[in-house]
């Protein structure tokens, strides 16, 4: 369309003063050409803004008709509604950061939520997270001093995030360092660990260090050379002066950056300890902490460094997903230490997360110590000396520990900090999809002492006759097993409330030989018993479950009846009802693809689920049973039954959906601080009651049900 010009409003004319203040000689000729080309400039602009103006679209002040008739395209017009315009911009795009083709890193992309089963796309068909995906990933970088449950809550975490499907593993530096003191055999598999070859090494070449030619400029280590490090006296970080003497803070787990190393010749010093008889075993008592001690120094920043090396290889070229560094992390300078290495190795785009565990509570800190005491370090050592010598290696730590705080906000480090197991959780900038994951799980876990007990139902009539899911009643065998079932449980309510008991009367601090260790956080003298606990009993909406938690209804307000949709049988679509020789008859293609890959698969049909669509729906049962403090039975499904165990016994992945669960057996789950405690009873369908199982193991179904 031909262009509209607006007319261009007159030049104000000058006033007389200006007239007579404004020379015209010769001389300024130029300025008043300049002023010219001025206004034809000025002139253009405006019309080209006044033409833009033509082409807006009309405010949004503007008749409802008249902006239904600018948006349409085809003549048929846009959808009435009483949703105004918008009027906000667009979300910013952010171009992708393209690399060469002969580049082996990959363009950065937007990176979201990954789930096994329930997403998609072209670089994840599975759901997982990928390999070239780094911005998805994350590492947990644990903070705290001994005994403060650190190992506790890792190895909890660690179990939530592998059973949603997220590969997640942890790397213990003090492990590390028993193997490399010699107090732990070496694997067979590995060389044989000298802990003066590990000294001599870091004498001669020094720790290793982030590649200095590195693009991500952060507070990085200042790490001199051998003979510049001895002449010093010290290892210290960029903008942190080394102390004059050694920082006493060196971690159960991993040391301190400050090491002190004596004035010796590196390579002279490399050769007489590589000629020295290797030692079969280094103390490991508070002596092993303390800074002065040089060869155990070296060995614990070695054992932290080849740790921390583990855990990138894991995430960036072994295809996990959460890697955890535990240790005690407890410096600033060590964590700036963890962030430039990881920073180097893993780019600007991975997830870190610290997590600092603190202990307040008295009782929960003695529980912990009593672990400590019983753990590797000490084992069989008198328990009041254990004790004695665990409290001065805390002291060598308290002297330099830095909390987790201003420091990490003004450097925009995520973190959560923990008090007492879950008290009082504090969160700062958390990032991406498994940290929310992560910090979701830690907010609802707890050390309080219970009972979970897990069953299928009693036999139906579908079990009879051999079909699969469907929603028929109990036979009669059914129904005594549920009788049987509430007055065994009703006995073990009452047992173990005994035994908690005794167990609170005979506890002594400091502990005594004997003791049973560790004591109930949540039962003690001061305290006084609590009160009975109650018991809750989930069923899933399935008759056949419902009616097998009825006999508990007797038992007044003892039990708490609940029913629970997320406890229904996985459904199997197209093929409810059927048995499995008619699916293997009906649909052989279907059988065999399930056969080959049972966790994966999902039936066909509108509604038909899989093992990874029952993992998710029970994510709330699991959060709601870590965060409870009562007793529990679960009456479900086999599929269900399957999944919660392998959740509470930590099973790999490709065990889950082939797990033996039949009929008649019933298992009894107590979580305790070191880990869970596990049972197994049978049906005794002669003295209607439930036999132990001694030494039960979980195994594996032999059949493709």
């Amino acid at each position: 369309m031909p262009m509209i010009q607006a007319p261009i409003p007159p030049s104000p004319a000058p006033s007389p003063a200006h007239q007579a203040s404004t020379p015209t000689s010769p001389q300024k000729q130029p300025a008043r050409r300049q002023s010219q080309h001025s206004d034809i400039a000025r002139s253009a602009l405006m019309n080209r803004r006044a033409s833009l103006e033509l082409c807006k679209p009309p405010p949004t002040s503007a008749p409802r008709e008249h902006a239904l008739k600018r948006l349409s395209k085809d003549g048929v017009g846009a959808a009435l509604t009483d949703t105004p315009l918008p009027t906000a911009p667009n979300s910013p795009r952010i171009p992708p950061n393209r690399q060469n083709s002969a580049s082996s890193t990959p363009r950065i992309r937007p990176t979201t939520l990954d789930i096994p089963g329930l997403t998609k796309s072209k670089v994840s068909p599975d759901g997982k997270i990928a390999q070239r995906d780094v911005g998805s990933k994350l590492i947990i970088v644990m903070v705290g001093l001994p005994a403060r449950g650190k190992s506790y809550i890792t190895k909890k975490m660690t179990r939530y995030l592998n059973w949603l499907q997220h590969d997640t593993k942890i790397f213990n530096v003090g492990e590390r360092r028993r193997v490399a003191a010699g107090a732990l055999e070496t694997p067979a598999s590995a060389e044989p660990i000298q802990p003066e070859r590990i000294a001599a090494e870091i004498l001669m070449n020094g720790p290793p260090t982030p590649d200095s030619h590195s693009q991500h400029q952060i507070p990085t280590l200042n790490l001199p050379d051998s003979a510049t490090a001895a002449a010093n006296g010290s290892i210290g970080v960029i903008g942190v002066p080394p102390s004059p003497r050694p920082s006493p803070a060196a971690s159960e787990d991993e040391s301190h950056l400050d090491v002190q190393i004596p004035a010796l010749d590196p390579p002279k010093a490399a050769q007489d300890q590589t000629q020295s008889p290797p030692s079969h075993s280094m103390d490991q008592s508070a002596n092993f902490f303390d800074p002065a001690n040089r060869r155990a120094a070296l060995i614990r920043e070695k054992a932290a460094m080849d740790t921390l090396d583990d855990l990138l290889d894991y995430i960036l070229n072994k295809g996990g997903s959460v890697g955890i560094f535990d240790a005690t992390n407890s410096t600033m300078e060590r964590r700036k230490w963890v962030m430039d290495m990881i920073r180097q190795k893993a780019g600007p785009d991975i997830n870190v997360l610290f997590i600092e565990s603190v202990c307040k509570n008295e009782n929960i800190l003695e529980s912990n110590m009593r672990l400590k005491l019983s753990g590797p370090d000490y084992k069989g050592m008198d328990p009041v000396k254990a004790l004695e010598d665990f409290k001065k290696r805390v002291a060598i730590y308290e002297k330099n520990y830095v909390p987790l705080g201003d420091y990490e906000e003004e450097h925009n480090m995520p973190y959560v900090k923990i008090i007492d197991v879950g008290r009082k959780i504090i969160t700062h900038q958390l990032n991406g999809f498994l940290s929310g994951q992560a910090v979701y799980y830690l907010l609802n876990f707890n050390l309080a002492p219970r009972q979970i007990w897990i069953t299928r139902h009693g036999e139906s009539e579908d079990n009879v006759a051999g079909k699969i899911g469907g929603d028929s009643d109990l036979t009669a065998n059914g129904r005594k097993y549920g009788e049987a079932l509430a007055k065994f449980l009703d006995y073990q309510k009452k047992e173990w409330e005994i035994k908690q008991r005794d167990k609170a009367a005979n506890t002594h601090w400091p502990p005594h030989p004997g003791d049973h260790t560790p004591p109930n956080p949540y039962y003690s003298a001061e305290l006084g018993d609590p009160p009975p606990k109650n018991f809750c009993v989930w069923t899933s909406m399935l008759k056949r479950s419902v009616q097998s938690a009825e006999p508990f209804e007797q038992y007044e307000d003892d039990f708490e009846v609940k029913q629970m949709r997320m406890l229904d049988e996985l459904y199997a679509g197209e093929m409810e009802g059927m048995t499995y020789e008619e699916i293997r008859t009906k649909h052989a293609d279907e059988f065999e693809r399930r056969k080959h890959d049972k966790m994966q698969y999902r039936y066909p049909g509108p509604g038909g689920e899989g093992y990874l669509d029952v993992i998710h729906r029970l994510r709330p049962v699991i959060v709601e049973l870590e965060r409870m403090t009562d007793h529990c039975l679960l009456i479900t499904h086999r599929s269900v039954a399957r999944v919660l165990l392998a959740y509470f016994k930590g099973l790999k992945r490709d065990d889950v959906a082939d797990l033996d669960c039949p009929l008649g057996m019933l298992y009894m789950l107590e979580p305790k601080p070191y880990g869970v405690e596990f049972k197994a009873y049978k049906y005794n369908a002669d003295k209607d009651w439930f036999d132990e199982q001694p030494n039960f193991e979980l195994r594996r179904s032999s059949n493709y049900h």
